[in-house]
């Protein structure tokens, strides 16, 4: 084994693959702890190999972002090349699926959230991966999740590596147009990583060969099985992210990496309200990835142990405050009295005046709720009450009123609605995605 490379002190073999070997060293003076990515002597003769190896070096070192594995050097030497990296304690996303059956929906988001942000800043530099499978996403032990391997990621700039058919990429993740040879875009990625948030999902990925037909020929022809069929518990908020990433044509898919990093975000939001990193730590040491020490010790810093104990008291209060409203509840419909539910707080927001302008009683008024996916402004009558989700109802006075729900990454909606006196109108709307109708315009 070689024993120093540039400054760095080589300490032991981590891993090699069919390119390259990969080392764990010391980078001196710094006492910095580096992974050194060799490629094999054996085929650094070969040009096409080690100009797609410095390729990748070049592209990494150019993607400074968090959750992309930071290049520290290049070094040619003894007849072949290295790249110096940035060393992540963890587990790659391969191992962490193996045998798993699926993982948590909050903890395959936020894993597919990360990478969708790497890529997304791969993109606005016009580099495209092209190889986004489970062995090149790592989770580390505090909760980063790196994307690795850029070998055979490409620009329009420079000549395509993968013209003879070598590396083109790995089968079940390849993208319909990938598989066919057409001019490939960041939506290619797109479709890669809704494979591989599927398999986060399922444990298993949308299409694999059997008997009678290929890989390839399913991911061209047929429809794979939804997750909710396979996980029950996938939400159906995550299934409509997956039926975008798997739109068979790129045109019917996200139209950018960012927009599907706002679905996920959305999707996020109300689910997990602590620190990613330290809700992907626990959840690594539940499974056993992590000790209970190591895990305490990453997670010992006063914002997240102080985060943890608000969120898990909240729960409580909360769990207590609906038990006993459902205890007092229950006594009284025994008790044969009559109950009327009403909302406080809408008898003193503000109302819209019909006609004559005057505030009404509770009994007078009536109620709008709101329901918008994913989000919307709320406008009535040109006046901006709320923002959904919110759990009480706009008070408004009887008659008809417009309703405005405006989203900027969204076409906005108008519709007319009918007050009546002590009712509730219910109005559901999905939002649609702006497709350059000029709608920027209207809202503004």
């Amino acid at each position: 084994m070689i024993e120093k490379i540039g400054n760095c002190r080589i300490v032991e073999e981590v891993g090699a693959g069919g390119m390259a070997v990969v080392y764990r060293a010391i980078q001196e003076p710094l006492g910095r702890v580096v992974a050194i990515k060799a490629l094999k002597s054996s085929i650094a003769s070969e040009p096409q190999f080690a100009e797609r190896f410095e390729r990748e070096a070049r592209f990494m070192a150019d993607l400074q972002q968090e959750n992309i594995i930071n290049v520290h050097d290049f070094i040619k030497f003894g007849g072949t090349m290295f790249i110096v990296m940035e060393y992540v304690q963890g587990v790659d996303l391969y191992d962490l699926l193996d045998g798993s059956e699926g993982l948590p929906s909050e903890i395959a988001a936020i894993i597919t959230l990360q990478v969708a942000r790497a890529l997304n800043h791969a993109h606005f530099r016009g580099i495209i991966h092209r190889d986004i499978k489970p062995a090149n996403i790592m989770v580390s032990y505090h909760g980063d999740v790196k994307l690795m391997d850029f070998g055979i990621a490409r620009t329009d700039t420079l000549s395509d590596l993968t013209e003879t058919g070598t590396g083109l990429g790995t089968p079940s993740y390849m993208s319909p147009e990938q598989i066919l040879g057409d001019k490939l875009d960041g939506r290619t990625d797109i479709w890669s990583l809704g494979v591989v948030f599927y398999q986060m999902l399922t444990g298993q990925k949308p299409f694999a060969d059997d008997s009678k037909r290929s890989v390839l020929q399913k991911i061209r022809l047929d429809r794979y099985i939804q997750a909710r069929r396979m996980s029950p518990s996938t939400p159906r908020a995550i299934e409509r992210i997956l039926s975008r990433c798997l739109a068979k044509l790129p045109a019917d898919r996200y139209p950018s990496m960012q927009a599907l990093i706002h679905d996920l975000e959305d999707f996020l939001a109300s689910r997990v309200v602590i620190n990613y990193n330290a809700y992907m730590v626990n959840y690594l040491k539940d499974q056993g990835v992590l000790s209970e020490d190591k895990a305490s010790e990453i997670l010992a810093t006063g914002a997240v142990r102080a985060g943890h104990r608000i969120v898990r008291e909240d729960r409580r209060v909360l769990r207590s405050v609906g038990q006993l409203y459902a205890v007092v509840l229950a006594l009284m419909l025994l008790g044969g009295f009559a109950i009327q539910l009403t909302w406080p707080s809408a008898v003193t927001a503000p109302t819209v005046a019909a006609s004559t302008g005057v505030a009404l009683s509770p009994s007078e008024a009536g109620y709008l709720n709101v329901i918008a996916d994913p989000w919307a402004e709320v406008h009535v009558d040109g006046v901006h009450f709320e923002t959904t989700p919110f759990a009480t109802p706009i008070a408004l006075n009887p008659g008809v009123h417009y309703v405005k729900l405006v989203n900027p990454y969204f076409r906005s909606v108008t519709k007319e609605v009918v007050i009546e006196s002590g009712k509730t109108i219910k109005l559901t709307e999905r939002m649609a995605m702006r497709r350059g109708t000029g709608d920027e315009k209207e809202d503004k």
